[in-house]
């Protein structure tokens, strides 16, 4: 008789999160590290990236979409949540947020108010944090941290195994520097008890 391991099955989950900002700023990379911590535990994910002919300084957003059961289109036009590190992106996507959602806002960048009293509004200094942090390049992990630390949706640990997944080999020196800068993003927007 074999004895079969059986993994349990994730919690149920169903979001997504659109993270928007200029090209270089990160905001594809971050998508992609949550993308991969929530297929190491098991979801449904979608990653859809969306940016511009520049190399830097150009639109970038992406769509990361998380799911319990099969996702049947990457796109969203109405996400749940949103991280903005940039100002037009700020103007572009905060009102496509459902009543309810979450809105994460780059703080160091925007000096703008969303105007959405009906969703719950985090502004992150997220070049303050990450400096602090010892990552000064690292702001996107800061805002990847404060959506995680907000929502609640993906535990720390998982996202943080996903960073030290994508930094293997020579570029080990990237994860304790972008590790710490996600759990100053998490202690900013983690709900306090």
């Amino acid at each position: 008789m074999t004895t079969e391991i059986l993994t349990p099955a994730p919690p149920t989950l169903d979001t997504e999160v659109l993270m928007a900002g200029f090209g270089g700023q990160g905001t594809l990379l971050a998508g992609k590290v949550l993308a991969q911590a929530c297929l190491d535990l098991g979801y449904e994910v979608s990653w859809l990236p969306s940016y511009g002919p520049e190399m830097r300084g150009g639109t970038a957003n992406v769509i990361v979409r998380i799911a319990s059961t099969p996702i049947g289109s990457p796109l969203v036009d109405r996400p749940r949540s949103l991280v903005v590190m940039n100002l037009p992106s700020l103007e572009k996507f905060a009102p496509k947020v459902p009543a309810g959602g979450v809105i994460i806002v780059n703080d160091s960048l925007i000096d703008r108010d969303p105007h959405r009293p009906d969703c719950r509004v985090v502004r992150v200094d997220s070049r303050a944090l990450a400096t602090a942090a010892g990552a000064t390049r690292s702001a996107n992990f800061v805002m990847l941290g404060a959506w995680a630390g907000a929502t609640g949706a993906v535990p720390a640990a998982a996202i943080e195994q996903g960073i030290a997944e994508e930094f293997e080999g020579s570029k080990a020196k990237f994860v304790a520097p972008s590790v710490a800068a996600f759990r100053a993003g998490w202690e900013a927007a983690c709900p306090r008890s």
